[in-house]
């Protein structure tokens, strides 16, 4: 069955329906959850918000790795940031943390959402003349590849009075619009942002941020114990891809295709989240020793016996030790022989 939602078409599928009443079963026991897990989820949050950072500012063409991301932000009350990577990487941090800290309080508003924009910006020089503001000039959609190349997803909304026109719409659409499934609503608005691309620059950050605070404010608060951001870098190319297919048909397209590959997005994320929970059950058996370890390779997968050893400042024997000890008692999973043995979950 073809539906409208907002200015697009979508098929109502017995699958699209499917996957939502997943999510919706899964987010309908979480409060029974949390409760019993909270302590497991304080470690999976600060695991879960490197990992956003990290991972929304390579989507963008940042170079670096989730653990520079974690020495940066350790000693971000410290730090001046002078290359673009840092500077995006601090960014992100500081909207993140406003994000997760108030959702129920920001507002989706022309006001709240430029704010957010300048806050994505602060720490970038470069950026001064544009942030916190609708965009100045035509922009396009590129994808950037690791190899430095680009290519163009699809042309956007002009700027000017399209723009603000086309960003009024979307918002008080999303604002008055109560009849519908949350998840749709919140897919429709953030393929629209990303459609109009309303700023110069910073949109598919902030894409990312407006997804976590949509998700959160609509209760869907387990969101900020996994990375969304994580899960559309895994699957960048697939995330484009339905962008652009989407985009391809405007105006008045179909964006099935999208809806479909967002909430496949968060049932990924929501299967990721009950495996963690189960494997941070196993870890309360472990010493503080051990325990650390664990978390170390839950995060890192593929690690070897010197990078923890270093990380951990622990004795590469006693690592091995303790490593040899958790592959019998099944709890992680040995790869590999001599010096290319790693270690993942099972």
């Amino acid at each position: 069955m073809e539906a409208q939602l907002y200015n697009f078409n979508i098929e109502l599928s017995w699958n699209l329906l499917n996957k939502l009443s997943q999510i919706d079963r899964f987010d309908a026991s979480w409060s029974t959850l949390e409760k019993v897990e909270k302590h497991s989820l304080n470690s999976l949050k600060s695991i879960a918000t490197i990992q956003s950072v990290g991972s929304s500012t390579r989507i963008e063409g940042s170079k670096m790795n989730d653990d520079q991301v974690k020495v940066l932000i350790d000693k971000i009350e410290i730090s001046t940031f002078e290359d673009r990577d840092s500077q995006e990487v601090a960014g992100y941090y500081l909207v993140l943390n406003i994000v997760l800290n108030d959702p129920k309080n920001i507002k989706i508003s022309k006001s709240n959402i430029k704010n957010l924009h300048n806050q994505l910006l602060k720490f970038s020089e470069k950026d001064n003349w544009h942030k916190g503001e609708y965009k100045q000039h035509s922009n396009a959609v590129e994808a950037n590849f690791p190899d430095g190349s680009k290519q163009i997803i699809f042309k956007t909304t002009e700027p000017g009075f399209a723009t603000d026109d086309e960003m009024n719409s979307v918002i008080n659409w999303y604002n008055r619009s109560s009849e519908i499934h949350n998840l749709l609503k919140i897919s429709a608005f953030i393929y629209e942002f990303l459609t109009i691309h309303p700023f110069q620059d910073g949109n598919g950050r902030l894409s990312r941020l407006l997804t976590s605070l949509l998700l959160l404010k609509s209760n869907y608060v387990w969101i900020q114990y996994v990375s969304f951001e994580h899960e559309i870098e895994f699957r960048k190319k697939e995330y484009y891809n339905c962008l652009r297919n989407c985009q391809a048909q405007r105006p008045n397209e179909n964006i099935s295709e999208w809806v479909n590959f967002f909430l496949d997005s968060l049932l990924n994320l929501k299967q990721k989240l009950n495996k963690k929970l189960k494997v941070e059950d196993k870890s309360g058996k472990l010493a503080p020793r051990e325990k650390s370890i664990f978390i170390y390779i839950m995060s890192n997968p593929g690690c070897k016996s010197g990078e923890i050893s270093t990380k951990l400042d622990i004795p590469n024997p006693t690592i091995k030790r303790i490593l040899t000890k958790m592959v019998k008692e099944e709890l992680i999973e040995k790869f590999g022989n001599g010096s290319g043995t790693n270690y993942a979950m099972k």
